[in-house]
């Protein structure tokens, strides 16, 4: 905003009476409460301290000495952090005198801002001191240091967390050339300390979001799994509610799909093709993103996912990037993570595919198999995504199948395919596939053979060399548990 002449100053004033980004001063001997409004003002949508025009709105102007100058200049290097504030000196007509103006653009990125150390916020036309609720609420929107998953808890130790599920997150990025082989080799904390996780010996948040065991004081590690009967929601036909890191969350939504999607395939000789009427990979992708840009800090908040017999609808707590618009998001952007730490293990880990495109994935895979493409919703404290399709009549449609409940929520029938095919054998990925009677191999390691391993059912032989050529597969004493139990 350029502010040059009176009449952008009479424009500016407009109604002749304050607003919520608008504030008129007589003087700079009024200063302090100015800078006052000036850091309220950058803790909200940016705004204009007027010096020299009256309550009324009337411009009256001010003298200006070396003096007043300096007063303005050693006040704004009092706000922290330091803000980008123009400063403009308007003359008026016929007058020495000059109306001051100091400008702030939106900072939401850099806020909360304190003056002298404390914050201020804007109701209106007022300026007030920001509780302490809403100055942290913002210092963890800032990121980096500050945010809710960088920051420590001194009551976390290593051993609580699952050292299956860190292992299996480093071979899943081994295996996809994202850490080096010899990542396996090394120990707990290093491993911890390269993904950010520990710091001087201390674990943070994101930790046990990606790798906890114990929730009791992380009750927002939840995720709602609903399937309502028709297209509202009146009735319940499943309802469950699963606590757990986000590679337990994700399986345990997956299932879910499974569970109440139809499942149909075409069949190409021996073989079998199955395919859910979302796609997998579209419903894996919007959960990833949900479970990884969501706002961790509201305790109360979790990741909801409802399935209509015309519509999937999956949530979380959060918004868009302010500089995102409806637009851009569907057209392509750069990717800017809620929660950086926990997108950058979930990318080591190959349980992102790449910032930046997920939302096109999805759109293109809907597309492939003739669905509407998603729609993506907000209002602000919550980001929705809906899936619509029409369901398939198991009668009607021969290959088609309803997946079954299951007593274990986290175990698809994919994945007891797999643990029945191995048994008490230990075999490769080839003739895994060839007992269930797959040929599709990408389908086969994203369906049935990541997922189980994931889960701890089912191990490699050689877990340090995850592409070792001789690789093979055999049952836990979890998986071995679970067929024996069926």
């Amino acid at each position: 905003m350029e502010i040059q002449t009176i009449d952008d100053i009479k424009n500016l004033i407009n109604s002749d009476t304050e607003t919520d980004n608008i504030e008129f001063k007589k003087t700079t001997g009024q200063l302090e409460r100015g800078m006052e409004t000036l850091c309220a003002f950058l803790n909200d949508k940016g705004g204009t301290v007027l010096f020299g025009v009256t309550d009324e709105g009337k411009i009256i102007g001010q003298d200006i000495a070396g003096k007043t100058k300096e007063a303005i200049g050693e006040a704004i290097s009092r706000l922290e952090p330091s803000a980008n504030v123009r400063i403009f000196y308007v003359p008026m007509p016929n007058s020495e005198k000059k109306v001051i103006a100091l400008h702030v653009e939106n900072s939401i990125m850099e806020r909360p801002f304190c003056y002298k150390g404390r914050p201020y916020m804007r109701i209106e036309n007022v300026t007030t001191l920001m509780p302490q609720e809403k100055y942290n609420h913002l210092l963890m929107q800032r990121g980096g240091k500050y945010s809710w998953e960088a920051m420590t808890n001194p009551d976390l130790k290593i051993p609580d967390l699952d050292e299956h599920a860190i292992l299996g997150a480093v071979r899943g990025g081994i295996r996809c050339g994202r850490l080096p082989e010899a990542t396996i080799r090394e120990d707990l904390p290093t491993i911890l300390e390269k993904f950010n996780l520990l710091h001087d010996g201390k674990l943070n948040n994101a930790s046990t979001v990606l790798f906890g065991r114990d929730f009791y004081y992380y009750p927002q590690c939840l995720l709602r799994l609903a399937r309502f009967k028709g297209t509202t929601k009146d009735e319940f036909i499943d309802n469950q509610r699963v606590t757990g890191n986000i590679y337990t969350l994700l399986d345990a939504a997956m299932a879910f799909f499974f569970k109440h999607l139809s499942l149909s395939g075409k069949i190409e000789g021996l073989y079998r093709e199955e395919e859910l009427e979302i796609p997998y990979k579209a419903l894996r992708e919007c959960c990833t993103n949900a479970l990884c840009h969501r706002l961790y800090h509201r305790l109360g908040s979790s990741v909801g996912i409802a399935i209509y017999d015309d519509r999937v609808e999956i949530e979380n707590s959060g918004t868009f990037p302010p500089e995102i618009t409806m637009e851009k998001l569907l057209s392509g952007h750069n990717s800017e993570p809620q929660n950086l730490i926990i997108a950058n293990v979930l990318y080591k880990s190959e349980v992102l595919e790449s910032w930046g495109r997920g939302i096109g994935l999805m759109i293109s895979e809907c597309r492939r198999v003739g669905i509407p493409d998603p729609e993506f919703h907000t209002d602000g404290n919550s980001v929705w995504v809906i899936f619509r399709y029409t369901r398939k009549t198991v009668g009607h449609n021969p290959t088609a199948t309803r997946q079954l409940p299951d007593s274990y929520p986290t175990v698809t029938p994919q994945m007891e395919k797999v643990l029945s095919a191995i048994g008490e054998q230990t075999l490769s990925t080839k003739e895994i596939m060839g007992i269930i009677g797959l040929k599709d191999k990408s389908n086969f390691l994203e369906l049935y053979l990541y997922p189980a391993t994931r889960q701890n059912l089912v191990e490699p032989i050689y877990p340090e060399n995850p592409k070792h050529p001789r690789q093979k597969y055999r049952l836990t004493e979890k998986g071995t548990d679970l067929i024996k139990n069926k």
